[in-house]
């Protein structure tokens, strides 16, 4: 993360005060039988918690707003875009460190929660045994009706593990097989190769055992010029991937010799990809603990403007 402490933290800055959830409810009213598992496991026996005029134990106020496996439908992905940020920069551990809860009045059997969570706090970067993070705090203001209940603070550590060193992430190798291994053989040649029915001439792409024009098993290679234009696209914004630098326009072009390829379009800002803009094949190495990775892109070559605000290379 060094050399770039500084901006990742005016990044995450910008996230306090944000919504994490709006209107959330309660997958259950507050009830009996959940009140009754709590204790059992916590070993309270307090009889407030039983009976016909039985409350909630107070530290039970969490565990009304938990979304449970299937997730919280009321957030607005806020916090998950500020953990992709963490991600992307190495921290990619978390560890809870420590809750506060504000209890205003108990819940009773019957009562149906509702509430809203809020970043309310992301520190400067902190260095601790465990690594080199940032620690983000939540607030969940709960409620039955109109009438305030409870708070709940959560504070976590969002953390490179220390002596363990942070690598770009690696980009998604392609599924190469017998089938299309001459394809990749060539790419990494610097080749754009085309498959050629040697029965009926037919040029077809993605690689396939036979043609589907004839049927025919026997097929050569032909040498793509790599030039082509766009013939239609799309814009990546979710979800991000790591390896991956959202917004950016991934194409369908139809190159020269006829057949379509999909792969990103770099050159240009990622609103200003068109269809029918004019593009040629480039190939573009990367290296990881695997070695060294070639994928064919398509450079626009118009003349339009480099890479903008808001755009970028994928």
């Amino acid at each position: 993360m060094a050399g770039e402490t500084d901006a990742l933290g005016a990044r995450l800055k910008a996230y306090e005060g944000l919504p994490a959830s709006r209107a959330g409810t309660a997958k259950d009213p507050v009830n009996l039988p959940m009140i009754r598992h709590w204790c059992e496991a916590m070993g309270d026996t307090n009889p407030a918690y039983e009976g016909p005029d039985a409350i909630a134990p107070p530290t039970m106020l969490q565990a009304w707003t938990m979304g449970g496996l299937s997730g919280n439908p009321s957030r607005t992905g806020a916090y998950d875009e500020m953990s992709a940020l963490l991600d992307e920069a190495g921290c990619v551990s978390i560890v809870a460190t420590d809750c506060e809860q504000e209890y205003l009045r108990p819940l009773r059997p019957g009562d149906e929660p509702v509430f809203d969570t809020v970043i309310e706090t992301v520190s400067a970067r902190k260095t601790t045994r465990l690594g080199t993070g940032y620690f983000i705090t939540t607030r969940t203001d709960i409620r039955v009706g109109d009438e305030p209940v409870g708070v709940h603070r959560l504070r976590v550590l969002k953390y490179a593990p220390a002596g363990r060193p942070v690598r770009a992430p690696a980009r998604p190798r392609p599924v190469v097989n017998r089938d299309n291994a001459g394809f990749w053989e060539g790419v990494a040649e610097g080749r754009l190769l085309i498959q050629r029915c040697t029965g009926c001439g037919t040029l077809r792409h993605p690689w396939l055992p036979g043609c589907n024009a004839c049927g025919g098993l026997d097929w050569d290679t032909v040498e793509s010029a790599g030039e082509g234009t766009v013939y239609s696209y799309v814009v990546m914004h979710h979800p991000p991937f790591p390896a991956f630098d959202p917004p950016y326009a991934v194409g369908l072009v139809e190159l020269a010799e006829g057949v379509r390829m999909v792969s990103n379009v770099v050159g240009v800002p990622y609103d200003k990809v068109r269809i029918g803009l004019p593009v040629r094949v480039e190939f573009r190495r990367y290296e990881d603990e695997e070695g060294t990775l070639t994928l064919p892109v398509f450079r626009t070559v118009d003349g339009l403007a480099g890479p903008g605000p808001g755009g970028g290379e994928a």
